[in-house]
């Protein structure tokens, strides 16, 4: 089964896109992508496993420029 979820990214002042280009290279993330409003890039997340999301988050959080994160996990209602 694979467990999606949405990383909604700050990050510091001019630092949008080379975050985004940072971020797209971790194993996982499907689209980094640059918004506007309260969060400066979206990133959506597709792996395996639960284990596996926060692991991508914490590359993440470990990369230049990002100041905060939110993180939205995906679920499935039937």
């Amino acid at each position: 089964m694979t467990v999606r979820a949405y990383i909604l990214i700050e990050t510091e002042v001019g630092k949008m896109g080379d975050v985004a280009e940072s971020i797209s290279q971790i194993e996982g993330v499907k689209s980094a992508d640059l918004v506007t409003g309260l969060y400066d890039i979206i990133a959506m997340v597709e792996v395996p496993d639960l284990n596996s999301i926060g692991n991508v988050v914490k590359q993440v959080h470990s990369t230049l420029g990002v100041s905060k994160t939110t993180t939205c996990i995906g679920v499935r209602v039937s």
